[in-house]
This record gives C-alpha cells, structure tokens and sequence, in this order.
C-alpha cells in the first residue's frame, strides 16, 4: 500500500511541476525543447538562445554569416555588365512574352555580348545537346529525335536552324526564344544563365558556318559581322641563352672562313640575318 501511494505522490508532483504557469520568455519546463523550438536558422540573422542544444552559441554565430550561393544559383542581375540592347542598360530581361515583344527583341538585340572563343563554343554544344538537340537536331537542321521516325512523329516541326530564314535571323530572335520561349517550346531561362544562352547561340551559329564551309571560331568570323572572335595574343619567346651562343659561335666560323668579302659574302651575311 505505502508503495502505490509513493507512486501516486510522485505522479502527482510531475503534474503540479508541469502544469507551472510561465513567466517572461519561459513557457515553462520542457521535457523535449527541440521538438517545440525549431533549430532552423535565418542567414544574416543572429538569434541564439539555450534551446538550440544541437551547438554552441559560436558555431551558431558561424551559421548566421552571409554564405556563398549554391553551385548553379542564377542571379537576377547576371546581366547588369552587359548591354542588351547596345544602348539600354538593363538588369532584367525587358521585352515581354508577346509578338510585339519578340519583334522588339528581334530589332533590338542584335551583338552576341560574349567574344567568341573555343571554351563558349565547347560549353553551348554541350548544353544544345542536353537541352536543344533532341528536337532541333545534332546538327541543327530541325530533324531530332522527337520528329525522326524512330523516336516519333511530333505534333510542330522543330525549326531548322540551317535554312535561310534563321542564317539571316538576329540573334535577338534566338535569345528570346530561350527566354520566354516559342510556340509548343517551352522557355530556358531558369535552365540557362545569361552567359550559357549567349554559349548556345555561339554554337548554333558554328553549326551555320559549318554547313556554308565559313569560319566561326576563337579565330576568326566569317559568317556575320556582329560576333566578334576573341582571338588570341601570340608572345614571340627570346631565344635561350645557350642557343644565342651557339649562334654567334657559328656567325664567328661563318667570318673566318670569308676569304672573299664582295657581293657574295654580304648576301650571305644577309640571308644569315634573314633567318633570324
């Protein structure tokens, strides 16, 4: 009997202990505070307090600091160094998902912003053929996967990108393609970031000049005058030192063994220097 009215006493003082009104900022005692106290934190606001057990209040701190975005994150103002049109500053993309505003893109877009180098043009082939190939094809005439006879019929043909229409369309046509998209294809812009679309552009336009045989590379552009080719700066090495030697010990043989210092000597002597 003394054992079960132990029992009920303890039982008893739990439910007075639990049942304690709170004060201030304390609701109170809490057996499990985790589960009523979220541990999730707010980036560039610092709110530690006891309950957060899982930490100390420095690791806290480090968690409450300003953090890189994560890979792949596209800014909203990924465009603010570029100029689309040439002469607008823009930040966010201005030219609305409508006919009016496509024709506006077509006229007014027209520089690709990026240089044209071997890495854009490797990185828009790599994203053509994850993105785009399936329905325009490997080779950008239109004939992918989608509308080829072993993959199946599709309801729109894919638009051919080799055909004189697009060889002659701005790159403002394609770029607003990408952005807000066109007929049955849907838009790339939360794929894409601003440098990749301009990448893919690139590339299609290789795929053009490759079928006309022109040139479009780091190099050189020959299939429109709005790309511009990055080129390359080609540093001239000096000779080593050990070869400046040898070559002025074999100037030295050459001098001695001139028995005859007319006109054949000195051509000689020319062509020598010539050669360097």
């Amino acid at each position: 009997m003394y054992r079960y009215t132990l029992i009920l006493a303890i039982a008893f003082a739990f439910m007075l202990q639990s049942c304690q009104q709170p004060g201030g900022n304390s609701p109170g005692s809490e057996f499990m505070p985790d589960m009523g106290h979220s541990v999730a934190y707010e980036a560039n606001y610092y709110n530690y307090y006891y309950n957060n057990t899982w930490g100390s209040e420095d690791e806290y701190y480090d968690f409450a600091k300003p953090k890189k975005p994560v890979v792949g994150t596209v800014p909203r103002t990924s465009s603010a160094n570029i100029s689309i049109p040439s002469d607008v500053h823009v930040t966010a993309y201005e030219y609305e998902d409508s006919e009016e505003g496509r024709t506006r893109a077509m006229n007014e877009i027209i520089d690709n912003p990026y240089e044209i180098t071997d890495a854009s043009i490797a990185n828009g082939k790599e994203l053509y053929n994850l993105y785009c190939s399936i329905c325009h094809g490997d080779k950008g005439d239109g004939n992918g996967y989608l509308v080829r006879d072993d993959g199946g019929v599709y309801p729109v043909q894919p638009a051919n990108f080799l055909n004189d229409e697009f060889l002659a369309a701005s790159n403002g046509r394609y770029y607003h393609s990408i952005m807000v998209g066109r007929n049955l294809m849907g838009s790339y812009k939360d794929k894409l970031n601003t440098k990749e679309r301009w990448d893919v552009i690139h590339y299609i336009r290789s795929l053009q000049a490759k079928k006309l045989k022109l040139a479009y590379n780091q190099y050189e552009n020959t299939l429109n005058a709005v790309d511009r080719p990055a080129g390359d700066i080609v540093v001239e090495e000096e000779p080593a030192h050990d070869e400046m030697e040898e070559s002025h010990d074999h100037h030295g043989e050459d001098h001695d063994g001139d028995t005859d210092h007319g006109s054949d000597g000195h051509d000689s002597d020319h062509d020598h220097n010539e050669n360097h």
